[in-house]
């Protein structure tokens, strides 16, 4: 069997992106999946991505990690699909589409795209770190020389024994100025860091403004790759009104044969 497929990027976060709207793919076979995103015997990705169609929405999304396991909302991938749908044809620039966490909005304008996410009504705030869930669970910790902080390392131990067999994914942070920060994310599913993480920076701008690290509503995070930004309304200590906001690029394409 023949499966074209495309490579994409957002922010250094790369997926592969398949049209699965007749439904040709295996999903199921999870040891392809871990395979087409293999950096040594694959495409190379950080997950991949089905498009399908949906009875109520554009399409649906339907995302796996690269350990081959069905994973949880990516906001980058999110972004990603939106320009895929926009490449494919299936929307103009603006859609609604169905993903594992809920239905979400998004646009595109002059290459930019701007994902809606979902309300966050539930942080824990804990000495050293918070706990939130958008989308996906995430750990966010501020740290010092962050440059030089071993992610990979401290996010894998916490990964694992703090958060145990679910796991979380987690951020570290450091403060740039009064609205913008860097992050580093290590992640659960792909088991390292990754270039840039969209679910993560969206509980990152939310976990400074909740810590009073900044007094903005539109944050802008740096990530290894690229920037991104965040913004936001509180209204009765919910979170609502969040977009991500992003460049995604198509790489390639290609054809996988079986």
């Amino acid at each position: 069997m023949i499966i074209p497929f495309y490579k994409y990027q957002g922010t250094g976060n790369d997926f592969v992106l398949i049209d699965n709207r007749k439904l040709i793919f295996p999903k199921d076979n999870h040891h392809l999946i871990e395979k087409m995103c293999s950096r040594k015997f694959g495409i190379g990705a950080d997950g991949l991505i089905l498009l399908e169609n949906s009875d109520t929405v554009d399409f649906k999304m339907v995302y796996f990690n690269s350990d081959g396991n069905l994973g949880t909302m990516c906001g980058n991938g999110g972004r990603c699909i939106v320009h895929f749908a926009n490449f494919l044809k299936i929307i103009n620039n603006k859609t609604n589409f169905e993903a594992i966490d809920g239905h979400h909005k998004a646009s595109i304008v002059d290459e930019m795209i701007s994902l809606k996410m979902n309300d966050v009504s539930k942080i824990d705030l804990r000495t050293d770190y918070l706990y939130l869930d958008t989308g996906s669970p995430h750990h966010v910790e501020m740290v010092n020389d962050l440059e030089n902080f071993k992610v990979t390392e401290k996010g894998s131990f916490l990964r694992n024994h703090l958060y145990g067999l679910e796991g979380s994914n987690i951020n570290f942070v450091k403060q740039v100025n009064d609205k913008s920060f860097e992050v580093r994310t290590y992640e659960r599913g792909v088991e390292a860091e990754t270039l840039s993480c969209g679910t993560g920076v969206t509980a990152v701008a939310i976990a400074m403004f909740e810590l009073k690290k900044t007094l903005f509503n539109h944050i802008q995070l740096k990530t290894k790759g690229g920037n991104l930004s965040v913004e936001f309304e509180k209204n009765n200590l919910i979170y609502q009104n969040i977009y991500l906001r992003g460049p995604a690029e198509l790489i390639f394409k290609g054809d996988w044969e079986c």
